[in-house]
């Protein structure tokens, strides 16, 4: 049976990403997704060789066909996200898509097309398929991107046999990190002993807590403030939420990253042994 685990943060730069690619290092039979698509950089470590690549679609932006247009400025007036100037230009960075322009035009001169927010991949890496993509600069459908590469990655696992998905999930508790837990087996939770740290953490806590899922924590840095770390724990032991293991301040993952290695594959010491057990105790969550 397929099973999926989804690495996420409440906060950016706490080690999601590199926890992954280690994950990946370790996993058998497994497919990784790299579902943060708003600044996806798991194919930094993992090199992945592209077999497909299909053109993402978001929502609909507005078209004004100039030949029909009578410059009466109705449209304008009623766009309420000025993506419309005096000269009658549809600016598609700002249009939100919402169709009001459109449906008011006297002339029918507007209409809503499609318009291409990114691209999706299928692709190969040392450690097995990758799903991934890629959206555009300021383009605001990540959870239905999200979706859409989760979906991606099932059709693969189903192809090839798999029957475990490591899915890295963006930050924070927006759109996107609903869309890359919903229905996942366990969702692991990488947190850091700072303020914004476990603010974030209960916020990400809650969100999971809401939809049913199964969660683990492991607070990374935990030596740069360890009256937080005691904190972050006593909070995980009054929720019911298990603390899988706990990383120390290092510089491995950092020249793990330079030398496009993930930890594992850099370093044979204690750093990544207590990986390798946070990984043993995921297995026998899930299992």
């Amino acid at each position: 049976m397929l099973k999926q685990i989804t690495v996420i943060s409440g906060k950016g730069g706490t080690g999601k990403t590199t926890l992954t690619a280690a994950f990946a290092s370790l996993a058998t039979n497994a497919l990784i997704a790299d579902c943060d698509v708003d600044a996806a950089d798991l194919h930094l470590i993992l090199h992945p060789e592209s077999t497909s690549k299909l053109d993402f679609y978001g929502m609909e932006v507005a078209s004004i066909n100039i030949n029909k247009c009578s410059a009466c400025g109705i449209c304008r007036e009623r766009c309420r996200f000025g993506a419309i100037s005096k000269d009658l230009f549809i600016d598609e960075h700002a249009c939100e898509g919402c169709g009001v322009c459109a449906l008011i035009c006297p002339e029918d001169a507007i209409i809503m097309k499609e318009h291409k927010a990114g691209e999706i991949y299928r692709s190969i890496t040392r450690f097995g398929p990758l799903a991934h993509a890629r959206l555009g600069i300021g383009e605001e459908t990540g959870g239905k991107l999200v979706s859409m590469v989760r979906k991606n990655a099932s059709e693969m696992a189903a192809m090839d046999d798999i029957d475990l998905i490591v899915i890295d999930g963006p930050p924070g508790t927006g759109c996107s990190v609903i869309a890359s837990i919903s229905g996942v087996d366990l969702v692991f939770i990488v947190t850091e002993p700072s303020i914004s740290g476990v603010h974030d953490l209960e916020r990400v806590l809650e969100v999971a807590a809401h939809f049913g899922i199964r969660m683990v924590v492991c607070i990374n840095k935990y030596n740069v403030n360890e009256e937080k770390t005691a904190l972050i724990e006593e909070y995980c032991k009054s929720k019911g939420v298990e603390v899988v293991g706990k990383l120390p301040l290092s510089e491995i993952p950092t020249k793990a990253m330079l030398e496009s290695k993930t930890v594992i594959e850099y370093d044979d010491g204690v750093f990544s042994g207590t990986i390798r057990d946070m990984w043993h105790k995921i297995m026998t969550c899930i299992h």
